[in-house]
């Protein structure tokens, strides 16, 4: 009896232990970019935040498509609006490499909460009625192990109290890497290269579709005709890079 109660003493010992120490690491972390010491539970500083090269959402309306620059860049496309947190620049260039080909899964829940409170700023009042996420084709998520964009989604939509549905949309044509190619290359890749695994509510009219970076638009574009082909009226690409046009 008294050898379990000195077991129970030191589980106890060692769990109030364990305690203090992930306190001490949620009050005290380091900013993924100046090194500098903050004092919430963030991968950023806020003079680092500050200085990020977000997109001004008041001067877009929250949508780049009102640019011209990028609507004339994006040539027919199926999705209605789009909404990215920034170019493809640093830091976000460099984060994303990370996040997706070294594991930095942590840098999802940093993508998820800027976007989730730049859009909260700058669309309000807009009403959404489902999170969607692009998908990997089978063989390229058994490669890699996860999928970056539906890390993002789920807790963007937890965020939003918005539903998520992260198994909805599949892939089922594969195809070879889509780096380099064109927007009409990929456009033709693409066809028929996504599915609905189940079908969506009637009552889905605005779906947000969420991916890590956007190019060409070809992915979201085709995914954007198949959803409309279903009964969705609008969607909304929301991405956390958008590639600037060259021109």
């Amino acid at each position: 009896m008294e050898w379990l109660a000195l077991s129970k003493l030191k589980n106890n010992w060692q769990s109030q232990i364990q305690s203090y120490y992930r306190r001490i690491l949620l009050a005290f972390s380091q900013c993924d970019l100046c090194g500098n010491t903050t004092q919430q539970q963030t991968l950023i500083c806020s003079a680092c935040l500050a200085d990020l090269p977000l997109f001004k959402q008041e001067i877009i309306q929250g949508d780049l498509l009102n640019w011209p620059a990028v609507n004339t860049s994006l040539p027919n496309i199926h999705f209605d609006h789009l909404f990215c947190l920034s170019p493809y620049l640093a830091p976000f260039n460099h984060w994303l490499s990370q996040y997706k080909y070294l594991g930095r899964f942590e840098l999802a829940s940093l993508f998820a909460s800027l976007l989730a409170k730049q859009w909260q700023e700058s669309h309000s009042a807009t009403s959404v009625d489902l999170i969607l996420s692009v998908p990997l084709h089978i063989s390229k998520w058994q490669l890699r192990g996860y999928n970056q964009a539906h890390l993002i989604a789920k807790p963007f939509s937890q965020l939003l109290q918005l539903p998520y549905q992260g198994s909805a949309l599949a892939r089922i044509k594969k195809n070879s890497s889509q780096v380099g190619q064109t927007g009409k290359q990929r456009r033709n890749n693409l066809v028929n290269a996504f599915t609905l695994k189940q079908p969506l509510a009637e009552d889905v009219k605005h779906v947000l579709l969420i991916d890590d970076v956007l190019t060409t638009g070809s992915t979201a574009s085709e995914i954007s005709k198949l959803l409309k082909c279903t009964g969705v009226e609008k969607v909304t690409v929301v991405t956390v890079c958008l590639t600037l046009p060259k021109r």
